[in-house]
């Protein structure tokens, strides 16, 4: 990876205000753009700014959003990150009901991720079973895991991980790609006709200072990777090679975060208190705008989000049409 970062932060515009915890964030064809709220659901922030903040009534649990699905019929499934775990759907009237909240009748973890994919499938990632969290923030803990969700019900089809986050379906249907943010790496898995997954595979690693978490492709092949702490944004060739498209980092502070990761003492301390310019620690990315060329990325610990215009469209994914209803 080139040293130096492509973008500068002057490049990037600010999207909503007041935002809570908008850690991943989605884009469809009408310039609509979502993000998870963690008052308990969606926040939508229409083309003109207006922002109308979708929040579970008389749901279950209490729920802690973090990844967010938009589904065909214009409700969301909510990866819940609360105490309670399990993924949950919400609809714009703001009524929810759990989709899943146990597999193999174990009831699930705190939940990190879900995707909708285009074959029908649902993605869930679970980072750890350990409690609290913080505790697997190591690079010798891999106990997380990949759920699917089909016709054939719920599953475990990955496992033994390292701190599962984000996943996505790659262009050709034919693999799972996955971010291991503390095993500081990309894997892929081959999907199989019957939704189970192949061998892990490891696509590239990442350095000193790179936790990855945001995912998502391009229509030249390539991914783009969301790093917490550092707020680098990366893009990955084919064949790994890495490109640092931009970073907000304090270099002395990234310094102490990575002792304390190589040593084992990595903790929420060193994720809520990061030292940057612009950015609040990047979690997310997506493509959007009338050509996907707008690039929209979520930030933990911000208030809003930000956009640049990328040299390249993102893949069209699977919600690109689908509406809020």
């Amino acid at each position: 990876m080139q040293p130096s970062p492509r973008l500068e932060l002057t490049a990037l515009a600010v999207v909503g205000h007041e935002l809570e915890r908008p850690e991943c964030v989605l884009c469809t064809s009408d310039g609509s753009v979502f993000v998870s709220d963690w008052g308990g659901g969606v926040c939508h922030i229409a083309p003109g700014g207006r922002q109308t903040r979708i929040l579970a009534r008389e749901a279950p649990v209490a729920l802690k959003p973090n990844g967010i699905a938009l589904l065909e019929d214009g409700s969301f499934l909510i990866a819940n990150l609360g105490d309670d775990g399990g993924v949950f759907r919400l609809r714009a009237d703001g009524t929810s009901s759990p989709f899943l909240t146990e597999v193999h009748s174990v009831p699930m973890p705190p939940t990190n991720f879900v995707l909708a994919a285009d074959d029908g499938r649902v993605w869930i990632t679970v980072s750890t079973r350990i409690r609290p969290r913080a505790d697997a923030y190591r690079p010798d803990v891999s106990d997380g895991f990949i759920v699917v969700v089909d016709r054939r019900g719920a599953r475990v089809a990955a496992d033994q991980l390292g701190y599962t986050n984000e996943v996505q379906v790659h262009p050709s249907g034919q693999w799972l790609y996955v971010n291991e943010t503390f095993a500081r790496r990309t894997s892929r898995m081959r999907i199989r006709d019957d939704g189970s997954l192949g061998l892990r595979e490891t696509v590239t690693e990442y350095g000193p200072g790179t936790f990855p978490d945001g995912l998502c492709f391009d229509e030249a092949g390539h991914f783009w990777v969301a790093s917490i702490v550092s707020n680098r944004i990366i893009r990955v060739a084919p064949d790994g090679r890495q490109t640092l498209v931009l970073e907000d980092s304090d270099a002395e502070h990234l310094s102490r975060v990575e002792n304390a990761f190589q040593s084992g003492r990595m903790g929420r301390e060193h994720l809520d208190t990061i030292q940057s310019r612009r950015l609040g620690s990047t979690s997310s990315i997506a493509f959007g705008g009338p050509d996907r060329r707008l690039c929209y990325v979520g930030c933990l610990l911000s208030r809003h989000i930000v956009c640049f215009e990328a040299p390249i469209a993102g893949v069209k994914p699977v919600h690109w049409h689908w509406r809020m209803q």
